[in-house]
């Protein structure tokens, strides 16, 4: 992938949802457990301070108000991928699971797998830091 629209075209050619597109950000939905679930994860562009760009695949799992912060702590110290970072979602900290990966080392079936793993446990730390609610 050597490009923000590459990933998005890919994303799109591999029949993944995509529900928001601007110039570096899209967002893909994604139907788990079934179809009672959704989970909206978002791919970003970030350049670091030496210019080399890496794609941000991240999740919103909660309302930081709302989880306590040594669940989720231990949670991410078991998880193999993505880290745990606050965001503001609409004037609110949110909790977010995310992982950057530089272009260089990304292909089609990568960019897809960061998805489906970010997507799929996203929501499964949303399950189990909510008593198994769904909060977004």
């Amino acid at each position: 992938m050597r490009n923000f629209d590459h990933i998005r075209e890919h994303l799109l050619g591999a029949g993944f949802n995509l529900t928001m597109q601007e110039p570096y950000m899209t967002c893909v939905e994604l139907s788990l457990d079934g179809g009672r679930r959704q989970q909206s994860i978002f791919l970003s562009q970030l350049e670091s301070e030496d210019g080399r760009n890496y794609l941000r695949v991240a999740t919103a799992i909660a309302p930081i108000i709302h989880v306590e912060s040594r669940r989720a702590l231990a949670f991410n110290w078991h998880s193999h991928v993505g880290y745990l970072a606050v965001g503001d979602l609409d004037g609110v900290p949110y909790l977010h699971l995310c992982e950057n990966r530089p272009y260089s080392g990304l292909d089609g079936a990568e960019v897809e797998r960061l998805v489906l793993e970010i997507g799929g446990l996203g929501d499964h730390m949303e399950r189990k830091l909510s008593a198994e609610g769904d909060m977004l």
